[in-house]
């Protein structure tokens, strides 16, 4: 006899269920990243915090509110050369079904005198670590068949922005390699997509919003009618990281309020 088929409520928190999965999520100690590790643990899953200096307490104690395991890995991703081994020595206490790459920089200041040691500084943590990362821990993802990749792109994946041309190249790279990988590991059952988040809440933005007309004309700009706060990503990263986004590879999900509509 055929088993029954769940409830539709069953159904849809399975689609969105990440127990038994372990995740590990880099800049987690703030901003984006500790929202998105709060989210994924009450999703379920076990979360590593990856940093490079810094109190983590505040990114654990989420996570273990939520009743989920926490440990702390410090890497430092502005040293690409290292970030190999650092991460196959993590791999060593860790099993990693889920990897969000959150970690970035930006440096401002006009192009015509963007100094050449803070645009690789922007393209060391935001791309080519990423890759470095992305690649060791992708490859057990790849032996056994399964795995999710979410990369942090931005805005300025598709627009150009103002007086951060180092911040814009990555993000528009970070777009590339999220599209290479998905052609070549979807077909072995790893899920590789970005989220690229519109004007929020975060360090990074604390100079915009520090201008009170640079401000408000980017909030005058947003639909939503207001900057967006780190937790308004979490559920799109939950989604991409769960089984209800299989059937996706490649894809670039903007969650910006509606900048990219207006």
């Amino acid at each position: 006899m055929s088993a029954a088929a769940p409830a539709p409520a069953e159904g849809l928190a399975a689609m969105f269920s990440l127990e038994g999965r372990t995740a590990l999520v880099t800049g987690a100690r703030t901003g984006l990243g500790r929202a998105a590790a709060a989210g994924l643990a009450r999703a379920g899953a076990d979360v590593v915090l990856l940093g490079h200096g810094g109190d983590m307490s505040d990114a654990r104690a989420d996570v273990e509110a939520a009743g989920r395991r926490a440990w702390e890995e410090s890497v430092d991703l502005a040293d690409p050369g290292r970030v190999a081994a650092a991460a196959r020595d993590l791999l060593t206490r860790h099993r990693v079904d889920i990897l969000v790459n959150n970690a970035g920089i930006i440096r401002r200041a006009p192009a015509s005198e963007h100094a050449d040691e803070d645009f690789r500084a922007v393209l060391d943590v935001n791309l080519e670590s990423l890759f470095a990362l992305t690649r060791e821990v992708g490859r057990p993802m790849l032996e056994r068949g399964a795995g999710k990749v979410v990369n942090i792109a931005s805005l300025l994946s598709f627009q150009g922005g103002i007086n951060v041309v180092g911040y814009a190249a990555s993000k528009h790279a970070v777009v590339g390699v999220t599209k290479a990988l998905a052609n070549e590991w979807a077909p072995h059952g790893v899920q590789v997509n970005a989220l690229a988040p519109g004007y929020f809440a975060t360090a990074n933005t604390a100079p915009l919003r520090a201008d009170p007309e640079r401000s408000a004309a980017i909030e005058a700009r947003i639909p939503a009618g207001r900057w967006g706060r780190p937790e308004d990503l979490a559920a799109a990263v939950v989604f991409l990281a769960g089984p209800g986004s299989d059937y996706m590879a490649g894809h670039v999900l903007a969650v910006d309020g509606g900048w990219l509509a207006r």
